[in-house]
């Protein structure tokens, strides 16, 4: 039964992280290590089965605050109004503030930072660019 499990998860994981941006990708990966290890940390009495559990639950989360912080970032830059996500309970605090727009490179700049409890725990600029689709055409 043990070993379904671990072969679900893992092949959850693998799912997930196929049909991922690059960015969803690091931010799964990140959240899957430190996962990994908090859970191997907390279940003393079989770490393996923390670990995998934890680098479950931790790539899951990763890839979901990487795409909240994507998804806001680009509806500040097209919209030119700061953006607030919220937790139901308050303590955490999302905000995306357009800066600044490059015409030549198409970029917009944008102001991300994260609050927890009150506190700053991020604080970073960042650049959406807008793309353009070029086809070959008879």
């Amino acid at each position: 039964m043990k070993k379904i499990a671990s072969l679900i998860t893992l092949f959850s994981l693998l799912a997930l992280l196929y049909g991922c941006t690059e960015y969803h990708a690091r931010g799964a990966a990140a959240g899957g290590a430190i996962g990994g290890v908090a859970g191997a940390l907390l279940d003393r009495k079989n770490p393996w089965r923390g670990g995998v559990i934890g680098a479950a639950l931790g790539s899951v989360l990763g890839a979901t605050l990487t795409d909240i912080s994507m998804q806001a970032s680009r509806e500040a830059a097209q919209t030119g109004r700061p953006v607030v996500y919220k937790t139901t309970d308050g303590r955490g605090v999302y905000r995306a503030d357009p800066i600044d727009y490059n015409a030549h490179t198409k970029c917009h700049k944008v102001r991300e930072r994260v609050w927890e409890d009150g506190r700053l725990i991020k604080d970073q600029i960042k650049e959406v660019c807008e793309s353009e689709k070029y086809e070959s055409g008879y």
